[in-house]
């Protein structure tokens, strides 16, 4: 890496900037990735340590990245059902506690937007946590408010596959986008304040959510389907209606998300990981090593950050400024793209991105203030819907039949 003192001037304008707004990042998978490498033996996998090699996430590389706040993933696999769902939920949300507890120097609990301009003036980096996933609340509005006692911010509705009350993008349609339950749990989560997070959704789930939301959504980790014909990224029409919603889409890096070559390479990765017995999602060092034997024979299209800005500026024509942000995926993905190799890489998108002629204004909405007006604006809309009605009982048997 350069230092700051050697680095050509958009890089040293982009880090000055991060200095003062850093980014707040909508997705990172460090916990799930703790689990599946080291069984959150933390001593093992020390983010105070460098990480390289291992994990896309330390402490020193979110520094230099120039990370203010992360909103860590509480992801736990769709194969995971029912109850055994709920309990690797709170595992994981188990061990962005102690991450907490062990750095505390660096790692500041966030639950509000004002506790993130807090941790900003400290110098430490805001930690909140979002489930990836409705299937983490087994069906249960009531397991979704103890997810929201315990911290977590905001919820993915679904992740790759369908669950009873909602479509996944990734998936065969199965209700048309939300159930009735599924509009409960959209209108629930608005009571309570919990961020409704439509990447993994369907675009019928997309609209449906919007459609029912009085709170600002947000994509925590999703990018434009225009610049690349993907599912799991943003239609136009989507975008367009961000500003009447008052929502954020935060661009993501995953290559084969983002670089149009890149989705037909995955697949067939893909398909080759199966056949080898691994879950194509699967990081662990076995399945890394069949990813890398494929890579040597068949080598993949590299994205770039000029790939993600070139999503970003098309995000920005559609939906406005006002509603962008920044959700890289890190320790989430087997693949990033050309620098922006892990959460030290956030200086050379930025950098991108000053090269094209975006504003400091522009970019400081991007990286800082659009996420934390948007929890902001949950937290408005929370009290506004308490002082209106209480918790609902309803069930997906009462509502879907």
């Amino acid at each position: 890496m350069t230092p700051p003192d050697e680095a050509p001037a958009p890089h040293g304008e982009a880090r000055a900037l991060l200095a003062e707004f850093p980014v707040v990042d909508g997705h990172n998978d460090l916990p799930w990735a703790l689990r599946e490498k080291a069984g959150y033996d933390l001593d093992r996998l020390d983010i105070a340590a460098d990480q390289t090699g291992h994990l896309h996430t330390d402490i020193a590389r979110l520094r230099a990245g120039g990370v203010g706040a992360q909103f860590w993933s509480v992801y736990v696999r769709t194969d995971l059902a029912g109850d055994a769902a709920v309990s690797a939920t709170l595992e994981q949300i188990d061990c962005v506690e102690q991450l907490l507890s062990r750095h505390p120097a660096d790692l500041a609990r966030a639950l509000t937007a004002a506790d993130m301009e807090k941790a900003r003036s400290e110098g430490r980096i805001a930690s909140l946590m979002g489930a990836e996933g409705g299937h983490s609340i087994n069906n249960s509005l009531a397991t979704l408010r103890a997810l929201h006692t315990l911290g977590v911010r905001y919820m993915t509705l679904t992740h790759n596959d369908n669950i009873a009350w909602a479509d996944s993008a990734t998936d065969e349609p199965g209700v048309g986008g939300l159930s009735p339950f599924g509009h409960e749990v959209v209108r629930e989560m608005n009571r309570v304040g919990m961020l409704v997070d439509l990447s993994h959704v369907a675009a019928t789930t997309m609209r449906a959510a919007l459609d029912t939301s009085v709170a600002p959504v947000i994509f925590s980790h999703s990018s434009a389907r225009a610049v690349c014909d993907h599912p799991r990224n943003i239609p136009d029409d989507v975008l367009e209606r961000l500003p009447g919603n008052g929502g954020v889409a935060m661009v993501t890096f995953v290559p084969k998300f983002v670089l149009q070559a890149a989705v037909d390479w995955t697949a067939a990765a893909d398909e080759n990981m199966r056949a080898h017995g691994f879950h194509h999602l699967d990081t662990t060092p076995e399945a890394m090593k069949v990813h890398e034997a494929f890579e040597a024979s068949t080598p993949r299209p590299i994205a770039t950050a000029a790939t993600v800005a070139d999503h970003l500026d098309h995000m920005r024509e559609v939906a406005g400024v006002d509603h962008i942000g920044i959700g890289g995926d890190y320790d989430g993905t087997a693949f990033t793209p050309d620098g922006l190799d892990d959460v030290a890489g956030y200086p050379n998108l930025i950098a991108e991105l000053l090269g094209r002629g975006w504003s400091k204004a522009d970019l400081v909405k991007l990286t800082w203030q659009n996420a934390v007006r948007v929890l902001g604006a949950a937290e408005d809309v929370a009290r506004d819907e308490q002082a209106r009605r209480g918790p609902s009982v309803a069930t997906l048997e009462q509502l879907d039949g």
